[in-house]
């Protein structure tokens, strides 16, 4: 029995990440990581606020804000804000739980934490959301800094380029100060190059690690059918990145339906730049589905891509947690798909993760492979934390210099989960090693180990 409200969302990120650990041989090896575990659970501080902004009819408007600064072991809070109705502590709690992970992934030195609010931006004016923004960051600005509590303002639900201008601008008036206290600025004033495309560039690059690992180096992604879900900056950047490669992507999706390339050339460029001049607009793709430019696609309502794509090679959830259920997983495994990754938080349900995990048990190299988004979705935080280190020595990198960086990290971090699964769970002959273990098993012991030096737990 508990007294704690139910908490279904971070329950299920604890859960993914604490079976997986127990699964492994990590606790018979290190048994007071067991510890380590119970103390990272529980946030170091949550930061909850009203706020109150007017909108065009000069009537008073009342929103909760938040700010879950997780962990800061390896350094200063780092993750995203969410604008959404949906967003709660639960979700909050579990988008900066993965957060810890993901981060210590990276390489880089930065902490866990997400926030956010539960307004919906559709519908709203430029002057409603400037409103929101500027009462929204009076009160969240008295909890960050740049050596405090750094928030990502880019590729998260409802929060734009738009909105990290009013946020930043809201706390140089507050301060006095101009720092890299928000990451996914405007190129113009600090911004890092590369960051919008980070998220979807870097998971076709941990994928592209997977397929040439898978084969020996012989294979690539030119040629392969690619699903992706979403049409935000995630599921654009990573189509126009899987194109680029060689591959056709057959599918993209919004909240309220998906389009699915019939035979043919597969989704376009120009109807990826169409998609994301609409997305700026805040319109569903249902507005253009009708139009010339994509009489060569069928528009799904109300579903996902997943079971309507026929066989595909490589799948990308990217649009919001949840989004492939065990039901789903069963069909992208009978469909011959062959690898799959995150480019969504917890994109996954648990059944999902299962089904993918015993087929890549049961069926060796021929297996669909699964790599978890704390380590596949992981390039935009590390573009974010790369913009903090140009910040901090002013200076602007070019994107071929960011690029390299940020498929240097992307490397670093398929390996790392590649030979950590390896040492903790010895794979079956001709078993392809689980990337979801090695993910979790090596975020969790970076986390762990820092947060014993500094006397966070102790045995």
């Amino acid at each position: 029995m508990t007294n704690l409200p139910s908490e279904p969302e971070f329950e299920q990120a604890y859960k993914e990440l604490s079976s997986t650990l127990e699964n492994s041989s990590l606790f018979e090896k290190n048994p007071e990581y067991k510890t380590a575990l119970a103390v990272s659970a529980i946030p170091e501080r949550i930061i909850q606020f009203r706020v109150v902004w007017e909108d065009d009819k000069g009537q008073l408007q009342v929103n909760r804000g938040y700010r879950v600064q997780f962990n800061s072991a390896l350094g200063p809070y780092k993750g995203g804000l969410r604008f959404h109705p949906t967003v709660n502590l639960s979700v909050l709690k579990f988008l900066g739980f993965e957060q810890i992970f993901k981060n210590a992934l990276t390489g880089l030195n930065m902490g866990g934490g997400k926030g956010g609010a539960d307004f919906d931006p559709k519908g709203k004016s430029d002057n409603e959301i400037r409103r929101f923004c500027q009462s929204f960051m009076s009160e969240l600005g008295k909890h960050i800094g740049g050596n405090i509590d750094v928030p990502e303002i880019a590729g998260d639900i409802g929060v734009g380029g738009r909105e990290i201008g009013y946020l930043f601008g809201q706390y140089k008036k507050q301060t006095k100060t101009w720092e890299g206290v928000l990451t996914g600025k405007g190129g113009a004033w600090g911004g890092s190059l590369i960051r919008p495309e980070a998220t979807g560039y870097g998971c076709v690059y941990y994928v592209d690690h997977m397929i040439k690992y898978a084969s020996g180096g012989k294979d690539s992604f030119a040629g392969k059918k690619v699903t992706i879900s979403g049409s935000g900056n995630v599921a654009q950047f990573a189509a126009l990145k899987v194109i680029e490669l060689g591959g056709t992507v057959v599918s993209l999706s919004d909240s309220k339906g998906s389009i699915i390339a019939t035979e043919g050339k597969g989704i376009t460029p120009d109807m990826i730049n169409i998609i994301a001049d609409l997305k700026l607009k805040r319109k569903a793709l249902a507005d253009i589905v009708s139009t010339k430019d994509f009489s060569e696609v069928k528009y799904v309502e109300g579903a996902r891509p997943w079971t309507h794509v026929g066989n595909v090679d490589v799948a990308l959830p990217s649009a919001t947690q949840n989004e492939v259920s065990g039901e789903e997983a069963e069909a992208l495994i009978k469909a011959g798909c062959r690898f799959i990754a995150e480019g969504s938080n917890m994109g996954c349900t648990q059944e999902a993760i299962d089904a993918f995990e015993k087929t890549r048990s049961e069926k060796g190299a021929d297996a669909l492979w699964y790599a978890p988004g704390k380590a596949a979705n992981a390039g935009g935080v590390a573009v974010s934390g790369l913009e903090m280190a140009q910040n901090s020595a002013r200076i602007k990198w070019t994107s071929e210099e960011v690029d390299a960086k940020l498929k240097d990290i992307m490397k670093n971090c398929f390996e790392n989960c590649l030979n950590t699964a390896k040492e903790y769970i010895t794979p079956k002959e001709g078993e392809h090693p689980s990337l979801v273990a090695g993910a979790n098993i090596a975020g969790a012991v970076k986390v762990f180990k820092a947060m014993h030096d500094q006397g966070d737990w102790w045995h």
